[in-house]
């Protein structure tokens, strides 16, 4: 009998113990749903806010644009801009020819001009990560032919010190060769009638020139040309489709901005050249603000499988200090001191209401009366290009105006954005 009892006590312990746990695994049950249910309207929360903060924002920049038409500041222009990893805007305002009145668009194609200079710039930070060549590498030990002042001189000249202008090179030394269309490779050979200002590595002085010579290493370091580099590296991966790099492609586009100037009341198309297609590397690439949309959010690091962002950090490390006078960039406020790293400007700014300081990437471009800006900010995620088919007072301003409106939208709360 006893031992029965001590039976029918462990069964109904045991019983016990199962009634808790299935009621236990029957709240556990019912409270994934419950989890579930609260994510999903999380989600659905965020995106609403997301779509909602766009959608100010692409207001806010239409009304932007729609004003420096108004006023006359451009004809036209292709505005991309990117936040974390979404391209917010590729849109565009205004005018692509003068004469038959048809609209930009965010495919319409753009003259980049110098804006190139930071293609290149990121091309041979890859050719390094690559093990093709190094920064530190003699210009000499690919092109053999080429010669800048005395021997120890022309020895001492380095890769980085072109893509950074400091080669020694008087200020824009042969652009006018480069405009006349003569090879890379015939300019090269000029250099020996030139007279160096400096030590490499000592003196900032912008060229185009000596800085698409580095198409000529590229080519002789890889045995591909920079347009096939380019190509194979970003372009395809990126499916930038609408960029392209001579004067025929860019002319089969059919959807492209063609360049304006001033005339009394309205504005005058101007005859298309194809002139720095010789110099790829310093103004050859024609892109729309689609694209630029997706090279920009390359830019920031969210495309890791194309290029690792350390390797791509190296084409933004700050070269050499410029100590140069009233540029338009020097007068954006908060400025405190530019460098040049490798086809890009880096711009150190403080907030003087936080003391805090920020860093911009930043280029502007211009050929055959287009003028362009791009902008990189690191600690915001955010990156702004505007493209323009005239060459416009409106581009020394447009990048911190842009940003205060892109800061403005983003600081809204959930409320106040769903009050506009």
């Amino acid at each position: 009998m006893q031992r029965f009892k001590i039976i029918l006590g462990s069964f109904l312990l045991v019983l016990l113990l199962f009634t808790f746990s299935a009621a236990t695994i029957d709240t556990q049950i019912e409270e994934v749903p419950k989890i579930e249910f609260q994510n999903k309207l999380a989600i659905q929360r965020e995106a609403k806010i997301y779509a909602k903060r766009k959608r100010v924002l692409e207001l806010a920049i239409n009304e932007y644009f729609q004003q420096a038409l108004k006023s006359g500041q451009i004809i036209g222009a292709g505005v991309s801009i990117v936040k974390g990893d979404s391209i917010l805007l590729a849109e565009g305002f205004g005018i692509r020819n003068f004469e038959n009145g048809k609209q930009v668009d965010g495919e319409t194609v753009f003259r980049l001009g110098s804006l190139s200079k930071g293609f290149t710039g990121v091309l041979a930070a890859k050719l390094v990560e690559e093990g093709a060549f190094d920064f530190k590498d003699r210009v000499t030990d690919y092109l053999p032919n080429f010669v800048f002042g005395d021997s120890l001189n022309t020895q001492s000249i380095e890769i980085g010190h072109m893509l950074s202008h400091t080669s020694g090179t008087p200020y824009h030394s042969y652009t006018n060769l480069v405009e006349a269309g003569l090879s890379m490779a015939k300019i090269a050979e000029r250099f020996i009638d030139v007279n160096p200002i400096s030590a490499p590595g000592q003196q900032y002085s912008y060229q185009n020139a000596m800085f698409a010579l580095t198409q000529e290493v590229m080519l002789q370091a890889t045995g591909k040309n920079i347009n096939t580099l380019l190509m194979e590296r970003f372009f395809k991966p990126l499916e930038m489709t609408g960029t392209v790099m001579d004067h025929d492609s860019f002319m089969k586009k059919g959807n492209i901005a063609v360049p304006h100037r001033k005339s009394g009341n309205g504005w005058r198309a101007l005859p298309l050249k194809n002139n720095y297609y010789n110099a790829v590397a310093a103004g050859g690439i024609d892109a729309s603000s689609s694209d630029m949309g997706k090279w920009m959010r390359f830019l920031l690091g969210h495309n890791a499988s194309i290029m690792n962002k350390s390797s791509l950090a190296k084409a933004f490390e700050p070269f050499i200090e410029l100590n140069e006078n009233n540029k338009y960039y020097q007068r954006w406020e908060g400025h405190v001191k530019s460098a040049y790293a490798f086809g890009w400007r880096v711009h150190t700014m403080k907030n003087e209401t936080t003391n805090k300081e920020e860093t911009i990437i930043h280029h502007g471009g211009s050929v055959n009366s287009y003028r362009n800006e791009i902008a990189l900010f690191p600690d915001s995620d955010l990156g702004i290009c505007v493209l323009m088919n005239n060459n416009s007072r409106l581009a020394r301003t447009v990048i911190p105006e842009l940003r205060d409106i892109v800061k403005h939208i983003y600081e809204l709360s959930p409320d106040a954005l769903a009050s506009l």
